[in-house]
């Protein structure tokens, strides 16, 4: 029996295009779902909607389904239609009329956006965890194989001198500022909506603050009208900041495969990340790197996806069903990608007098300009004068390289890094990510 079944027949076909892949969807949501119902069994306990018998009847029975679904025993089948249905079925089955008390003071509606809610707390934590991480294997790299001195360009043209420790801590701050968007977009997710039911509360005083401290949320969704309407856009928000770390593993991904071509030889890549041609002996492809590019399109996908579906008038609309696919597949492909860029990053090898070798003295003309105008040529004419006067491209800058590095010493510039600054900012980030994911919430 559906949830909502009410005796009267259903089209096979419509319950198929109901349902879809909910059963399937549903399996990943099914440990938040199951948590989150232990909690309401205790908090309608409180409030003497069940007795203290049913209660401990209840949620013992609920632990076993725990075990099975982390044992793989319990899967939710089509029939199930979704995973709330499966687990009211199961405790039904094993504690008879019981069992059919755990859907009182809650909707299927409140049921699925707290184990969602639920699950979107642990991925961004995750994700944000897995960015720090990223930051982390950059400003590693900095300061261990750093001093290199490579081109820093523009419209993909040779510009002015850089180090690599320059190009690291590019992502080492770009993963450092994603992850405190991860961290941002999961206050959102961090309220309770147990109790909005189906939008409108319900004829019970549930304990909503007590079930949201069980459950380890920081605040409770007040109203029941915005809870409902908030789904799909809370969605958004999260794979905004998801997507913002997939962009810098995007930039990142290009960088390498531009970089570790022949033409260019700056880099190569670890022979774990690359595969071979099935026609050509001589081909040793990126493979990896090329699909972690692609990855944020995966995301950006998804994101497109939810802002679409989730354009609706206030309340719950069935569209909303649709979200979870794109919700979970950004997920666990950002999880995924996000995981191997630190083993990327500890496993790069630099050709450094390759890179030093493409530093030729035309690329100095930026220094030179501002030393004219330094000296009292105004600038407009000092740029002038030293177009005219280019060195040629094919001649290696040398020494005169590592003084133009030296002389660029504005905050954060090649010749004054601000390592320490980067590494206080990570580490004080550190310090909030093993805080966020730690025990619940002590401010109650």
């Amino acid at each position: 029996m559906k949830l909502w079944d009410k005796g009267v027949a259903t089209d096979a076909d419509i319950l198929s295009y109901t349902a879809r892949d909910d059963h399937r969807l549903d399996q990943a949501l099914l440990p938040y779902d199951l948590k989150a119902s232990k909690a309401h069994v205790r908090g309608l306990c409180r409030v003497g909607a069940l007795d203290t018998g049913e209660r401990d009847r209840i949620v013992e029975a609920l632990e076993r389904l725990e075990k099975e679904v982390a044992e793989g025993r319990f899967v939710i089948s089509e029939d199930d239609e979704d995973g709330h249905t499966a687990i009211e079925a199961a405790l039904v089955r094993d504690l008879g009329d019981t069992g059919k008390r755990v859907h009182l003071g809650r909707s299927r509606n409140d049921q699925v956006l707290v184990a969602t809610r639920l699950m979107l707390r642990d991925a961004l934590a995750e994700l944000a965890t897995l960015s720090g991480g990223s930051a982390r294997a950059f400003l590693k790299l900095a300061t261990t194989k750093g001093d290199a001195i490579v081109p820093g360009y523009t419209h993909l043209q040779r510009a002015v001198p850089q180090t690599l420790a320059h190009w690291a801590l590019a992502y080492t701050e770009g993963f450092v500022d994603a992850s405190r968007a991860l961290l941002s977009a999961r206050t959102l997710a961090d309220k309770s909506p147990l109790g909005a039911a189906a939008g409108y509360g319900v004829n019970i005083p549930l304990d909503r603050e007590g079930v949201a401290h069980e459950l380890g949320f920081s605040d409770v969704d007040l109203n029941p009208l915005w809870s409902q309407t908030s789904r799909g856009l809370n969605e958004v928000i999260a794979l905004t900041a998801v997507w913002q770390a997939m962009a810098i593993v995007r930039r990142l991904a290009w960088d390498l495969s531009l970089f570790s071509t022949s033409e260019f030889r700056f880099v190569k890549l670890p022979d774990s990340f690359t595969t071979g041609s099935s026609i050509m002996p001589n081909k040793r492809n990126p493979d990896v790197v090329e699909l972690m590019r692609a990855a944020c399109s995966i995301v950006q996908g998804a994101l497109a996806e939810l802002m679409t579906i989730s354009a609706l008038p206030s309340g719950y609309h069935r569209d909303l069903q649709l979200t979870k696919g794109p919700t979970l597949r950004a997920l666990a492909e950002a999880k995924a990608t996000l995981r191997l860029v630190p083993k990327l990053a500890d496993n790069l090898t630099f050709d450094e007098a390759r890179m030093k070798a493409a530093v030729t003295r035309d690329i100095l003309a930026t220094d030179a300009a501002v030393d004219l105008a330094r000296a009292g040529i105004p600038f407009r004419d000092a740029y002038k004068r030293v177009a005219a006067q280019l060195g040629s491209p094919d001649e290696p800058a040398g020494e005169a390289a590592n003084a133009s590095i030296k002389a660029r010493t504005s905050l954060g510039a090649p010749g004054n890094l601000g390592i320490d600054r980067l590494e206080a900012r990570l580490s004080q980030l550190e310090l909030e990510l093993d805080s966020a994911i730690g025990p619940p919430h002590s401010s109650w």
